[in-house]
């Protein structure tokens, strides 16, 4: 009988999926948050698998607490930043995630963030609560029309490629892009063009931030690139807090350097800010969206999170080729 733990409860059809396999027992957290570190290491003792959250940091003390007998770690996510890869390759022991299913999901919050902060919904939303708006005037908070704006892609992978897809179909937007190669398909189909980040941050109106957490992705937008973009520019990201120095985006917002940013991840998350004077700070700019790591959350996202991820322990556990391991 082989033991599967579930950090955090995830939606029915995940937990479901897994209890009908005969071979498979399945406990999942009673808690709903995140495990605290003992709490972890003593709940995947003697596990075979581990479906975990992106909040459980997964490394060799972990693994080897569940024991020899471990054999794949799902992770309910696309981003396996929380991972231990080198551990997970020496224990040899398999890992896996969610990509794909939620492509569609993300890209619309991205979108939803674009249009958010152009045209001022939140900071109109505000206005209006407060009892500030006496009738319609010609330049009551104006934006951009995004139609003919430039729409500046980093990391044209699954959401990438959708963000830009919308902007050119939906929108009438231009859009420049930034990878580690052309993609031809896109250019033929879309119109894109192909830049190096330099130049991309410095003609966009947009900048849209889909790229994994890596070492060589960290802190890729500080002082220096955030100095590129135009006053007249915003900040979307969607992908992972650390991308962003966010000291230096904040300093950016307050001065007004450029014109505003969309954030649904944080650099030190959950806390919006690595400090309480720079969250103190933050939540008074009215150039500023927040949102709490919900790119993802739709209703059919998450399902097919939780299928693909049960799909990645029932593959492996019958010594069977899953659907999205890890290339480790």
């Amino acid at each position: 009988m082989y033991k599967i733990f579930i950090t955090r409860k995830i939606p029915q059809i995940g937990i479901d999926l897994l209890k009908k396999q005969k071979n498979c027992q399945v406990k999942v957290s009673p808690h709903e948050r995140v495990l605290k570190r003992n709490e972890l290491l003593k709940a995947v003792k003697g596990c075979d698998a581990i479906l975990s959250q992106l909040t459980d940091k997964i490394d060799q003390e972990v693994l080897q607490a569940a024991g020899q007998q471990l054999k794949i770690v799902a992770n309910y996510a696309v981003g396996y930043d929380n991972f231990d890869l080198k551990s997970f390759k020496q224990l040899k022991i398999k890992a896996s995630n969610t990509p794909g299913v939620l492509t569609q999901a993300v890209a619309e919050h991205t979108f939803a963030l674009i249009l958010a902060i152009t045209k001022r919904i939140v900071e109109a939303d505000k206005f209006t609560r407060a009892g500030k708006y006496k009738g319609w005037a010609p330049e009551l908070l104006l934006g951009p029309q995004l139609e003919e704006k430039i729409l500046g892609i980093v990391g044209l992978g699954r959401i990438g490629f959708s963000v830009a897809q919308k902007a050119v179909v939906g929108m009438g937007m231009k859009v420049v892009y930034t990878d580690l190669k052309p993609n031809k398909k896109f250019e033929k189909n879309y119109k894109g063009k192909f830049l190096r980040l330099t130049e991309l941050l410095k003609i966009a109106d947009v900048i849209s931030l889909h790229v994994p957490l890596l070492p060589t992705t960290r802190h890729m937008i500080s002082s220096k690139q955030l100095k590129l973009m135009k006053d007249s520019s915003y900040l979307i990201n969607t992908s992972r807090g650390a991308v962003i120095d966010e000291k230096a985006l904040w300093i950016a917002l307050k001065n007004r350097q450029i014109a505003g940013a969309a954030l649904d991840v944080f650099e030190c998350e959950p806390k919006i800010a690595c400090s309480k004077k720079q969250e103190q700070m933050i939540k008074k700019f009215d150039n500023l969206i927040l949102t709490p790591h919900t790119a993802s959350a739709t209703f059919e996202a998450r399902d097919a999170m939780a299928e693909l991820a049960a799909k990645n322990i029932i593959a492996v556990l019958n010594n069977k080729k899953a659907p999205s391991l890890i290339k480790i």
